[in-house]
């Protein structure tokens, strides 16, 4: 358990590490390159190792040279035969690495831990069997363990719900290309978290393969696209910039980030758009963003397609004057934790009057106090309650270590606050 000192003057620059989202799917495309790339400034953390380890077992070279992952891909041909690949709790390598095995002539098992078997995955599993693999939940329930018996992909037409994640449209855009047909998916439904979509594109284009789409709801991958070998430069993680720039608004302080793009293709880079609306000033240059804080107060706000960021906004509404009313976030009861549940349990024991709905949170800001702070192991949680510990004495953050899924680094930089 760590408890978080108060700060009483707040004037500090840090440095981002890579983008977790971007490294990811950096991971997947070079492994299907032909060649070696190499990613600058990818993010090592447990989550991203899971993918790494994940192609590794599919015979993707994998090297870590300080800042600079080497990645020596096989232009698809993956590894034959049996294998089974644990992702611990992370979604992402779990919904990738599914989509990725199908490429292959063998059988896979992909197994994580007790969370992990209780999140969603049966619309990709229905959407790679619309596609010619033989692919099913062993327990019959939609999630993991995921068995996938693939002779390859055949492509053709799939349908995907967008509502719950729009990590199973990434996971079937990544492997598209290497289809015996092409791949065209409808998106049925409003799809969420659409910035990461857009982030998958982006990667999958900087790598040589593009992507057709009409709106939201059509998208169209031709066969025979091939990735190509390069370097890459992974920008920083603009979900991890958020504490630091919360952290500014709610002591008052100054906090400079570097290595952030404030015009990020990243959709949580929108974060400082939402401190400014609840009366922050900010300052935005090419590869940093300062935050200074001012009064804060409540906002009403649609954050669909910033689903990460809702525990961050909800800890700093905590600290504004009024009421916050965050909306449209359903399919944040399917991450890491609940965490709409578990913010208005962690924010109610530290006396903030919190109301939740189906889909969404109203907090009304006002004095809180300490607490003990349960993380339900969820990185998000843990990382956005430290911050409020730097305004209230008694903070203290259990299973502190759970930042190690995105942020492993988080502690040591929080420390440069001081």
């Amino acid at each position: 358990m760590r408890e978080i000192t108060p700060i009483s003057d707040c004037n500090a620059t840090i440095t981002l590490p890579g983008s977790k989202s971007v490294t990811h799917r950096a991971l997947v495309v070079s492994g299907l390159a032909d060649g070696e790339s190499v990613l600058v400034n990818a993010l090592r953390s447990e989550d991203t190792l899971y993918t790494a380890h994940g192609l590794e077992k599919l015979d993707v070279g994998i090297f870590w040279e300080e800042n600079r992952l080497h990645v020596s891909g096989n232009g698809g041909r993956l590894k034959t035969g049996e294998e089974t690949i644990y992702v611990g709790n992370s979604g992402t390598s779990m919904r990738f690495l599914t989509a990725l095995t199908a490429l292959k002539i063998g059988t896979t098992l992909l197994d994580g831990n007790e969370r992990m078997r209780t999140r969603p995955m049966a619309d990709l599993l229905q959407s790679l069997s619309a596609l010619g693999v033989n692919v099913n939940s062993q327990n019959g329930d939609g999630s993991p363990p995921v068995r996938i018996e693939s002779h390859g992909l055949r492509g053709g037409m799939a349908q995907v719900r967008g509502e719950e994640s729009s990590q199973f449209l990434s996971a079937l855009l990544m492997v598209a290309p290497y289809a015996l047909e092409d791949v065209c998916i409808e998106v049925t439904g409003n799809l969420s978290s659409k910035p990461y979509v857009n982030i998958t594109r982006e990667v999958m284009s900087a790598f040589g393969v593009e992507v057709r789409n009409e709106g939201d709801h059509s998208f169209f991958v031709r066969r025979g696209q091939r990735y190509r070998a390069r370097e890459y430069v992974i920008e920083g993680d603009a979900s991890n910039a958020s504490y630091f720039f919360s952290a500014a608004a709610m002591t008052g302080g100054r906090i400079r980030v570097e290595n952030f793009k404030p015009d990020s293709i990243q959709g949580d880079a929108g974060f400082l758009s939402l401190l400014e609306k609840m009366g922050c000033d900010v300052v935005r240059e090419n590869h940093w963003a300062e935050v200074r804080g001012k009064k804060l107060h409540g906002i009403m706000i649609d954050m669909n397609a910033m689903p990460d960021l809702v525990p961050t906004l909800a800890v700093t509404a905590a600290f504004a004057e009024g009421k916050t009313v965050i909306r449209n976030i359903a399919h944040l009861r399917l991450k890491e934790s609940d965490r709409l549940k578990a913010l208005a349990e962690e924010l109610s024991k530290m006396g903030v009057r919190v109301e939740e709905g189906k889909d969404w949170l109203a907090i009304e800001g006002g004095k809180a106090h300490g607490a003990e702070i349960e993380t339900y192991d969820d990185h998000r949680l843990a990382m956005s309650f430290a911050v409020a510990g730097l305004v209230v004495p008694g903070i203290k953050i259990k299973s502190e270590r759970c930042v190690d899924k995105s942020f492993p680094g988080f502690w040591e930089t929080f420390q440069r606050l001081y």
